[in-house]
């Protein structure tokens, strides 16, 4: 999706104890594919709204949800393409999943955070709070970022819930905002280990070129 020219179109699913429902239907100009949103608000509201969270309208209409059904999507930023597929595929489906099941999302995310720790950090493999641990007494993170991992595992209440580090994929009951904090976790754990280190590599690739056309040895 790109951008929107045409009028969306709703239509009136029903009402229950949340209120009013209606389905808003566009097509995208570029992809031509219908674009589908579910919004929860006063009857005929939605026929000024566009996608994204609450709205008003001339101070009378309110939309309290909007979500896009069709295609399935996320409303967080893509991962950089320096992030290997294998975290890239674990991390964008427990993205995509969200807003369906925080549960699941959270069950993604840990598992993607233990085999990044795993095949990148080095850790030894054990559980996901002592792998936590080693990274941390390592010293190699950022203190910032080392604050943000331990918390994953106190957010999580690790301790009260040991299938969380034990098997980290499991389906398991989440407290609020802890499939979002692992997410961000993970996203700064990519910045750090793949997108900084790419980064100043290819400023030292365009530096060595520089240096080479002047007759100056690479840098090592």
């Amino acid at each position: 999706m790109v951008e929107f020219h045409d009028q969306p179109k709703p239509f009136h699913v029903g009402q229950d104890v949340e209120g009013e429902w209606s389905l808003v239907k566009r097509t995208c100009p570029a992809c031509r594919r219908i674009i589908l949103n579910l919004q929860n608000g006063p009857a005929g509201s939605s026929t000024w709204a566009t996608s994204g969270g609450p709205k008003v309208f001339a101070g009378l209409n309110v939309i309290s949800s909007d979500r896009l059904v069709r295609p399935k999507g996320s409303n967080r930023m893509p991962v950089a393409v320096e992030v290997p597929k294998k975290f890239a595929d674990d991390y964008g489906e427990g993205c995509l999943v969200l807003s369906d099941s925080a549960k699941a999302a959270a069950a993604l995310g840990r598992r993607c955070l233990q085999n990044l720790l795993r095949e990148v950090a080095g850790v030894h493999p054990g559980n996901l709070a002592s792998e936590i641990q080693e990274v941390i007494d390592s010293g190699k993170l950022p203190s910032d970022l080392s604050e943000s991992i331990d918390a994953v595992r106190n957010i999580g209440n690790f301790a009260a819930h040991p299938m969380k580090s034990q098997q980290s994929g499991e389906i398991l009951d989440v407290l609020p905002g802890e499939a979002e904090w692992t997410l961000d976790v993970l996203e700064d754990l990519f910045d750090f280990y793949f997108v900084r280190p790419a980064q100043r590599q290819k400023k030292r690739d365009a530096l060595n070129v520089k240096l080479g056309d002047a007759g100056k040895p690479a840098m090592k």
